[in-house]
C-alpha cells in the first residue's frame, strides 16, 4: 500500500456535524471536502451506513475519505438513524424510514455552499444495499453509484437464506448488530443527551434476528429493498463490485444483465473488502479507479473509464487448500456485455460409476446417500472478511460423506467463468429434505480446494414464495445454481461435483435425516467455459493500491484470533468455534477508547438434526477518560421440528 500525503488539494475536515431530516431528527455527519470549496462548490459523495463514524469506521473512513476530498470532492459520511451519534431508533435493515432519510440527506447535502448540486453513493455491505435501493427512489441530485459487495434481492442474496435454506451467519450477523445496537452515542458530540438516547437504543432497537425468522419466504418484507423488482427504477449509472470470497458476488452479474443504464462490473479475488485493502491479494489501486469514474459522471471529464469492457474478472489459477489466503495467483480478463459471448455453457454428465464426462456414454443407475450431519464443517464462512479460517478447507473428508463424480485426469487446462448450475434427478424420503452441491479442484495427491458451491432447500424447487412440502420416493428434477466464479483447473487435475444432503453451519439442517437417491441419467453440470480472449491482454493496469495516511492509534490489547474445528471423540458431536473482533485500541486524535471482542459457536451431534446449536457473544466497551460504558450480549439458536428457538 503507498500512503499519500500530497494531493491536488488541501482538505478541511468537520469532525462532527449534524444532517436536519424533515420529522425534525438529526442525523450525525462527519464531512471532509477541499478547502475553499464554499467558494468554489464541488460535487459530493455520501457514504451512509449504521457503523458508528466515531469509532468503528474511523481506521477505514482516514485511508478513504481526505484521498477523495484531496481531489476535488465533499465526502459525507452519514450514520443512520439511531447508529452512532445520530438520534433516533434502528429496528432493522434497509426499512422505508432509511431510505427516505437517506434521499432527504441528498437534497440537503446538494444545497449546502460547498456542494454544486451533485451527488455520488458509494457504499460496501449496508452501504452498497442502501445505494442501489436509494438510486431506485430517483432522488433528484443522486447522479451516480459505486455499489460493493452487495444485493439485489435481500432474499435469494444476502446473509439470510441461500436457495431457500436459512444461513447460519444469519446468527452470526444478527448477533454483531444485536451487540452494536446497545452502544452509547459520545458524549463529547451530542452532550448530556447521551444517557437517553442510549436507553431508548437498549429499550427499542429490537431482536433482528426474530423478525428475519419470521419471514422463511420470499414475501413482501423481502421484496421490499429488492431492486431486481423493478431493474428499470435505477437509470443513474451504477460501477458494481465484489470478490469471489465475498458473499455477494453473484449480483454484480445480475446487475450487469439487467441494469439499462450505464453500468461497470469488477469481481476481484477477494473478501468483504475494498478493493485497495483486498484480500485475497492482488489489491487494486481502487481509489483512483473511483476518481475516474466520479470524475466521468459528477465532473464530465472524460477519463476513458466507459470505454473499456463492461465487465472485469479475475481469473483463478489453481491453489491448495487452506482456511486463508493472502494472495490469489491468476490473471484479469474483460467481458464486453453479460452474458458473455466468449462463455460457452457446456454440460457435463454424472455416471453411475462416479465419471463426470462432457462427452461419451456413461453407465446409468441409481446411487444414494444420507450425509453425515458434519458435511460443511470445513465450508468456511458464507461471507469472508479475508480472516484466518474464512476460507473452505481440504475437501476430502467432505466429499467422504457425499456422492462424488470425477472427470479424468484433464489432459489441457480447463477454464470456465459464470454461474456453474447442477441440474438433478432425484428422490428423497422425507418431505423436507436439503441438497448441497460443491465444485471442487482435485489434485493429483487427492487434496480437495473448493471452486464454487449452492444450496437449496428442496421443498423450495418451484420458487421461494410458496414452498410445497415433497413426497417421499417421488422424483423431481431440479436445478441448483452455484455461486458465479472464474477458475482456471490445470492439466493433470480432476474437476469434482460433490452432492451431499446436509452442509452445516453453512445452513441449518433439515429436521429428520434424509436419504437421497440420483438417477444419474438425468443429472448435468451445465459449466460455463470460457477460453483466453485477446481482449483480455489490452486491459489497461489498474496500478498499485493507494491511500490516505491511517489516524494515530494506540493497541491496548490485540485482537486473538481463533477458528478451530473440533470432534468430541466419546460423543461424535462436532463444533466450529471461532473468535472476531478488533480487541482494544484507543484513537489519538478524540481519545477515545474502542473495544470489541466475539465469539461464535456451531455445534451438531451425529445422526441428530434437531441437535444443532449456534451461540454467539459480543463484549463492547467505549471509554474517554473517566467515562465509560460496556455491554455483554449473547445470543443462542436451536429448533424443534417445527419452529425455532431463540434465547437472546
Amino acid at each position: 500500500m503507498r500512503i499519500v500525503t500530497e494531493f491536488p488539494h488541501k482538505v478541511r475536515e468537520i469532525l462532527h456535524t449534524t444532517v436536519p431530516m424533515p420529522d425534525g431528527t438529526r442525523l450525525a455527519a462527519r464531512i471532509w471536502m477541499p478547502e475553499g470549496a464554499e467558494e468554489a462548490p464541488v460535487p459530493a459523495i455520501l457514504e451512509y451506513i449504521p457503523y458508528r463514524k466515531n469509532d468503528h469506521t474511523v481506521l477505514r473512513d482516514a485511508t478513504m475519505q481526505p484521498y477523495l476530498a484531496g481531489h476535488g470532492y465533499a465526502v459525507v459520511r452519514l450514520d443512520l438513524r439511531g447508529a452512532g451519534d445520530s438520534e433516533g431508533l434502528m429496528e432493522d435493515e434497509y426499512l422505508p424510514q432509511e431510505l427516505q432519510d437517506g434521499c432527504d440527506a441528498i437534497a440537503w447535502i446538494a444545497d449546502q455552499p460547498w456542494c454544486d448540486g451533485q451527488v455520488g453513493m458509494i457504499g460496501i455491505s449496508w452501504g452498497g444495499f442502501n445505494g442501489l435501493q436509494i438510486a431506485a427512489l430517483r432522488p433528484p441530485a443522486l447522479k451516480a453509484v459505486v455499489t460493493l459487495c452487495s444485493t439485489d434481492d435481500r432474499y435469494a442474496d444476502d446473509i439470510h437464506y441461500m436457495g431457500g435454506c436459512p444461513l447460519g451467519e444469519q446468527l452470526s450477523w444478527a448477533s454483531v448488530m444485536f451487540g452494536r445496537n446497545t452502544l452509547p452515542p459520545d458524549p463529547a458530540n451530542v452532550g448530556p443527551a447521551w444517557r437517553q438516547m442510549w436507553m431508548q437504543r437498549l429499550q427499542g432497537s429490537g431482536l433482528w434476528l426474530k423478525t428475519w425468522l419470521s419471514h422463511q419466504r420470499r414475501d413482501a418484507f423481502w421484496r421490499h429493498g429488492s431492486i431486481c423488482e423493478d431493474w428499470a427504477a435505477i437509470e443513474v449509472p451504477v460501477y458494481a463490485v465484489s470478490g469471489w470470497a465475498d458473499g455477494y458476488c453473484r449480483s454484480v452479474f445480475r446487475l450487469m444483465e439487467n441494469l439499462t443504464g450505464p453500468r461497470k462490473g469488477l469481481v476481484g479475488p477477494w473478501a468483504h473488502k475494498y478493493p485497495h485493502i483486498g484480500q485475497p491479494g492482488p489489491a487494486i489501486g481502487f481509489l483512483r479507479e473511483e476518481l475516474r469514474w466520479w470524475d466521468h459522471w459528477l465532473k464530465g471529464r472524460d477519463t476513458g473509464i466507459m470505454a473499456e469492457p463492461m465487465l472485469r474478472l479475475y481469473m483463478q489459477d489453481s491453489v491448495p487448500p487452506a482456511g486463508h489466503y493472502t494472495h490469489r495467483p491468476g490473471r484479469w480478463i474483460a467481458e464486453p456485455s453479460w452474458p458473455s459471448p466468449n462463455v460457452s455453457r457446456t454440460a457435463f454428465r454424472l455416471g453411475a460409476d462416479g465419471r463426470l464426462a462432457a462427452g461419451g456414454e456413461l453407465p446409468a443407475g441409481t446411487l444414494s446417500i444420507t450425509s453425515p450431519l458434519d458435511v460443511g464443517m470445513a465450508s468456511g464462512k458464507w461471507c469472508g472478511y479475508a480472516k484466518p479460517g474464512d476460507a473452505p478447507l481440504d475437501q476430502r473428508r467432505e466429499d467422504g460423506g457425499s456422492l462424488c463424480f470425477d472427470t479424468a485426469p484433464l489432459a489441457e487446462a480447463l477454464e470456465f467463468a459464470g454461474d456453474p448450475v447442477m441440474t438433478l434427478d432425484l428422490q428423497v424420503d422425507r418431505p423436507v429434505a436439503q441438497v448441497a452441491v460443491r465444485l471442487v479442484d482435485l489434485h493429483p495427491d487427492g487434496r480437495g480446494t473448493r471452486v464454487s458451491f449452492g444450496v437449496l432447500n428442496l421443498t423450495h424447487r418451484d420458487g421461494h414464495a410458496a414452498p410445497q412440502p415433497l413426497e417421499p420416493g417421488r422424483r423431481y428434477t431440479v436445478p441448483v445454481p452455484m455461486k458465479h466464479v472464474a477458475q482456471r483447473i490445470p492439466a493433470g487435475h480432476r474437476l469434482r461435483v460433490a452432492v451431499s444432503t446436509s452442509y452445516f453451519p453453512m445452513i441449518w439442517p433439515a429436521p429428520e435425516p434424509v436419504r437421497l437417491t440420483l438417477h444419474t441419467a438425468g443429472c448435468a453440470l451445465d459449466l460455463p467455459l470460457r477460453p483466453w480472449s485477446e481482449a483480455d491482454g489490452r486491459l489497461p493496469d489498474f496500478g498499485p493500491p493507494e491511500a490516505a495516511p491511517p489516524p494515530e492509534t494506540e493497541t491496548r490489547a490485540p485482537h486473538d484470533p481463533c477458528f478451530e474445528i473440533a470432534e468430541d471423540a466419546v460423543t461424535g458431536r462436532w463444533q466450529m468455534r471461532l473468535t472476531d473482533g478488533i480487541g482494544t485500541l484507543r484513537f489519538v486524535d478524540h481519545d477515545l477508547t474502542l473495544q470489541a471482542e466475539g465469539e461464535e459457536s456451531y455445534t451438531i451431534a451425529p445422526g441428530d438434526p434437531l441437535s444443532a446449536t449456534a451461540e454467539a457473544r459480543w463484549h463492547h466497551a467505549v471509554s474517554r477518560g473517566d467515562w465509560r460504558v460496556s455491554s455483554t450480549t449473547w445470543t443462542r439458536l436451536t429448533a424443534d421440528a417445527t419452529h425455532f428457538r431463540i434465547e437472546a
